[in-house]
């Protein structure tokens, strides 16, 4: 029998559900508020959440990690009137089970109920998995620990993995721990690092060659791929590979064999591909510039590492992970974080990702090299003018009356278009949620806007969905 919660603020469409539940001899319980609901989960072991999207007190699809992220890791089903494309791809993203729209039919609730219960009795019949070898990569926040789960799958497995990500997220970190934990880590991680490779010379890198075979070819090489055999070959940024190599390198992968140049026999290797990117390479593919069934064959795992900005939870956690081997590094003694170095780690938006920021950190630590505490005035300059600028900015609305303007105050057309637009944006909004009563249903209908873009732009505005007024 499993435990199943129902988070809807539909009092009717919640009786229907437990009923159904409980007719299929399962515990049902329901919450009408997004508060009850993580309440109700965290209460005992859920094994599945259908969760509404629009609830009084919240949004489901913010909801959707903290859920996934209990202890009991139930599996989330979204059941919404309201559902869109976008908000769709968020759920399944972030771990949703299925995004049903509403009225579901009991028959249907009752087949994905069960595959729900039979994957997690699945689950518990398995043998617990070792503990991973994480390689110094940090993070506890949800969207961090649902890619953990899946290294600890791709290192279970022979499947190609493609990591995606911006520059500075860890692709290479993951690459590492997904081999470590592999049953090839006694083999070689061969890392090929395909933007710095001369498109001239790639062909003979990757697949060696003869001697002779070209002028200058003095002596036989063996090429990256043949050493890679019987361990890991790492295509960091594989959107660089040069398209006329791509059909070449496909090749390879179905067969693991391949020739090296000037050579009339071929060889092999036995090797699991790991690749990584920061391009879109769907949409690489659309237009012309990557193989499209080079990319299907890539991206059996695909893991999609989240920039920094997405989990500032987890920025405390590396400082504290470097800061040790930082200072030993340098030749220091351990310093300790004054609270304004963490408030001023927390608010900048750090582009360059981790990367950034242990390279920041590192500064710090240079700069402060004769105190015990890190304080903000020791992280690089740029750090330190960007969070003073967020820090100036408020929201829209809430800045107090300019003067009237003069020659030397007048602004520029363009940043008096952008207020002027700013104010509208506001001013309807404001409207739209009196007209709708607060209703995000009824808000979404009215305006013929996403329910994820409304909730961008209420946000953006400062305009809470139950204070309108």
């Amino acid at each position: 029998m499993a435990r199943v919660l129902i988070i809807d603020d539909d009092p009717v469409v919640a009786r229907i559900l437990v009923q159904a539940i409980r007719r299929l001899s399962h515990e049902a319980v329901a919450a009408t508020t997004m508060a009850e609901g993580l309440r109700q989960a965290g209460a005992g072991e859920t094994d599945a959440v259908f969760l509404d999207l629009v609830l009084p007190d919240g949004d489901g699809l913010e909801a959707l990690p903290s859920l996934r992220a209990l202890p009991s890791r139930p599996e989330v089903i979204i059941l919404t009137a309201t559902g869109s494309s976008d908000s769709a791809e968020t759920a399944i993203r972030n771990g949703a089970w299925d995004y049903l729209q509403k009225p579901v039919a009991p028959k249907e609730i009752a087949l994905i109920l069960g595959r729900v219960v039979q994957y997690r009795q699945r689950l518990r019949q398995e043998p617990r998995v070792k503990a991973l070898k994480t390689g110094g990569i940090v993070g506890g926040s949800p969207r961090m620990l649902a890619c953990f789960d899946l290294l600890a799958q791709a290192a279970a497995s022979e499947a190609g993995v493609l990591l995606s990500g911006e520059t500075g997220t860890g692709k290479e970190l993951f690459a590492r721990a997904i081999h470590e934990n592999s049953r090839r880590a006694g083999g070689e991680l061969v890392v090929v690092d395909c933007a710095s490779l001369p498109e001239s010379l790639v062909a003979g890198i990757l697949f060696g060659h003869e001697k002779g075979a070209f002028t200058g070819a003095d002596k036989a090489r063996e090429g990256l791929i043949r050493q890679a055999d019987g361990g890991t070959l790492f295509l960091d940024e594989v959107g660089e590979l040069p398209p006329g190599l791509q059909k070449t390198f496909l090749r390879v992968l179905d067969e693991r064999s391949f020739r090296p140049i000037g050579s009339r026999r071929e060889a092999a290797s036995d090797f699991r591909l790991i690749a990584a990117t920061n391009r879109d390479l769907a949409a690489e593919c659309a237009r012309g510039a990557f193989r499209e069934d080079l990319y299907y064959r890539l991206r059996a795992i695909t893991i999609e590492l989240p920039p920094l900005r997405e989990r500032p939870g987890d920025i405390k956690a590396i400082v504290l992970a470097h800061l040790a081997r930082l200072c030993e590094k340098n030749g220091l003694p351990t310093k300790g974080l004054a609270p304004d170095f963490l408030d001023a780690v927390a608010a900048y938006s750090w582009p360059g990702n981790v990367r950034e920021l242990i390279h920041a950190l590192e500064r710090a630590i240079i700069s402060a090299s004769g105190d015990d505490l890190l304080f903000a005035k020791h992280l690089p300059l740029q750090i330190r003018i960007a969070t003073a600028k967020s820090a100036l900015e408020t929201p829209a609305g809430k800045r107090p009356a300019a003067p009237a303007p003069g020659p030397s105050t007048l602004a520029t057309f363009r940043v008096h278009r952008d207020q002027a637009l700013q104010a509208a944006e506001r001013q309807y909004l404001r409207e739209l949620m009196a007209a709708a009563r607060g209703s995000m249903k009824e808000a979404c209908r009215l305006s013929g806007l996403g329910r994820t873009r409304l909730y961008t732009l209420l946000k953006k505005h400062d305009i809470s969905r139950l204070g309108w007024s």
